[in-house]
């Protein structure tokens, strides 16, 4: 069992950064891709980023590739996500997700623990 807690969402006017950040207990952390993923009221739950086991290799989405960045400690079981630059569609509950293994997903099938989200706003 994995259990994830995010932290860090926020209200951030546009233009602004803010940096997410999930613990996470449980087994073999170290070895697990984890990823970010949102979702915007009425709509569905989309890709944001992801990274390997390793931090060696990382994955973002289109539509926030040079905004965001997304690293991990493995010693503080942690990942975050820096946001900069951020957009009102970038409105959403974000959450933090594992896989079962070290390698990125791009879907949100393809995690297996789930965080209970954090909420970012982005408005003036």
């Amino acid at each position: 069992q994995v259990q994830l807690v995010e932290s860090g969402g926020g209200l951030v006017q546009p233009g602004g950064s803010l940096r997410l950040s999930c613990v996470a207990s449980g087994r073999a952390f170290s070895k697990r891709a984890m990823g970010w993923l949102r979702q915007a009221p009425g709509k569905e739950r989309e890709f944001v980023a992801a990274i390997t086991w390793n931090g060696g290799r990382t994955d973002y989405a289109d539509s926030v590739k040079g905004r965001f960045t997304i690293s991990r400690d493995n010693a503080k079981n942690t990942v975050y996500l820096q946001m900069s630059s951020l957009k009102p569609e970038d409105t959403a509950v974000y959450y933090c997700a594992a896989r079962n293994i070290p390698a990125m997903g791009d879907r949100p099938d393809d995690y297996y623990y789930w965080g209970q989200g954090t909420q970012v706003t982005v408005s003036s």
